[in-house]
């Protein structure tokens, strides 16, 4: 019998389980809980805004809802966007969301929904044909960033302090310098990401190095710092990031090529990205997505194509707990944890 990560029983057990626990308990058999979509898209956007309501998006134009945990999805894909891919997606309620899509020049897009995807607006579209988008993120439900991969020899960030409703390009003289070949990866919806009011953070890869950038005023100035999961290759660097407070975050990536080892696939700061320590004991392979289990200070999941992995330990030690593929992860406040990729797949959390 499988329970869902939202009774209250299996949160008891969650929290015992990221707490020092006897000798004769042993951890929690996490699992997924596979969904039918009734889709083949890749699925790499992924936002769930409660345990009931959750958004998915990703190629074909896919833009995926459901207010019923899962039990039906409905599919609410903007019209005239098939040849589109929606990587990343961030909602707000079960009515409004936020749709990036990626590509070079005008395949990068942004589109909105008040309605739960009855109708959609186009509220941005690039003009620029050396910019290409990679991910989305929001502070609230008025102030949001994205990110396109260096234009001019600085990464792009673009704004919105409406909602997503309208969008400008930010002056690129608070950005450092990239490095020849830096880029973000558009893998999970991860590349950049938010945490309280106004602090960001973007990663990277591609490069010699691989990096994450941080800024404290909502994208207009940043600091870099390097990380420690190798790069150096165009198929390397950190893919995925996730931050439960300003201090506390971990990096995920690796090489996505599935014939390439990807030695030292996660690491850890603790002190808002000024620092990063690799994992002693990381992901066994290219994880591409990573969350922090709500309400559990010291417990994450990272998933990718090759398998999910959970820590107890705020990052440092990784145990893989799943073999299905998967390409970004997230969670809610009242405890729901979802994870979607290839085929359609979209799963929920849940203890075995």
């Amino acid at each position: 019998m499988k329970l869902r990560i939202a009774s209250g029983a299996l949160s008891a057990a969650l929290v015992l389980a990221a707490a020092p626990l006897p000798a004769h308990a042993g951890t929690p058999q996490l699992g997924w809980e596979l969904k039918e979509t009734g889709v083949t898209a890749r699925l790499r956007g992924l936002s769930p805004v409660s345990r009931n309501v959750v958004w998915a998006s990703g190629s074909g134009g896919t833009v995926l809802r459901t207010t019923d945990a899962g039990r039906t999805w409905q599919n609410v894909s903007p019209p005239d966007t098939a040849a589109l891919q929606f990587r990343d997606i961030e909602a707000f309620d079960a009515n409004r969301a936020v749709a990036l899509s990626i590509g070079e020049g005008t395949d990068s897009r942004v589109y909105r929904t008040d309605d739960g995807g009855r109708t959609w607006a186009e509220t941005f579209r690039n003009d620029e044909p050396r910019a290409f988008y990679d991910c989305l993120a929001f502070f609230d439900r008025r102030h949001g960033l994205a990110m396109s991969d260096p234009v001019d020899g600085r990464f792009r960030i673009l704004s919105t302090d409406d909602g997503g409703r309208t969008w400008q390009v930010l002056p690129s003289d608070g950005m450092p310098p990239a490095l020849p070949g830096e880029a973000g990866f558009a893998a999970s919806g991860q590349c950049l990401v938010t945490s309280g009011g106004r602090d960001a953070w973007l990663a990277t890869g591609g490069a010699e190095r691989s990096r994450v950038f941080h800024s404290r005023d909502r994208g207009r100035t940043w600091t870099v710092t390097d990380t420690p999961i190798p790069a150096g290759d165009p198929a390397r660097g950190v893919f995925g990031l996730a931050f439960r407070d300003r201090h506390h975050g971990i990096a995920v990536g690796g090489d996505y090529r599935p014939d390439q080892p990807s030695p030292n696939a996660a690491a850890t700061t603790r002190d808002g990205g000024t620092t990063w320590r690799p994992s002693s004991a990381p992901p066994p392979a290219y994880r591409s997505g990573v969350a922090w289990l709500p309400h559990l200070p010291h417990a994450a999941i990272a998933v990718g194509p090759s398998g999910s992995d959970v820590t107890y330990s705020g990052g440092r030690t990784w145990t893989t707990f799943d073999t299905g593929s998967f390409d970004t992860v997230a969670c809610t406040p009242d405890l729901s944890c979802w994870a979607s990729g290839d085929q359609g797949r979209l799963a929920r959390l849940t203890l075995k």
